[in-house]
């Protein structure tokens, strides 16, 4: 297995840093663009597309600021995948900075995926 690559994105998104953290925090808002259904029991989350399921171990949350996940598959691993909120201080823009690693064959897919993503939540959130 060849060695992952880290990545990084970032998506600005005109809204409020606290609504957007409940977009990027809780299962019911994951649900809502991350994935088909999330669901949580204690520190796991289970990420459900199209009848596949995925779990993935919380390894932090800043209330307000970033949450990072470890998919099962990575758990021996320093792989791990973080959204974080980033607000400019001058201008108080707000963006979703995304940290993922990937194979490098696999990197564009992972960024186009992440792309995609990202657009159906600045739809939720009213903010294209």
């Amino acid at each position: 297995m060849d060695d992952k690559i880290k990545y990084e994105m970032e998506f600005p998104i005109h809204v409020s840093p606290s609504l957007l953290y409940q977009y990027i925090s809780t299962p019911s808002g994951m649900s809502e663009w991350y994935a088909d259904n999330v669901n949580s029991r204690g520190e796991y989350f289970t990420f459900i597309w199209e009848g596949s399921e995925e779990r993935a171990r919380l390894l932090g949350k800043k209330s307000g600021e970033r949450i990072r996940f470890r998919w099962e598959d990575d758990e021996e691993t320093d792989y791990y995948f973080e959204l974080r909120i980033q607000v400019d201080e001058i201008t108080k823009d707000v963006s979703l900075m995304v940290t993922d690693f990937a194979e490098e064959d696999e990197i564009e897919e992972g960024k186009m995926l992440w792309e995609n993503m990202i657009s159906d939540l600045k739809q939720i959130l009213g903010s294209t």
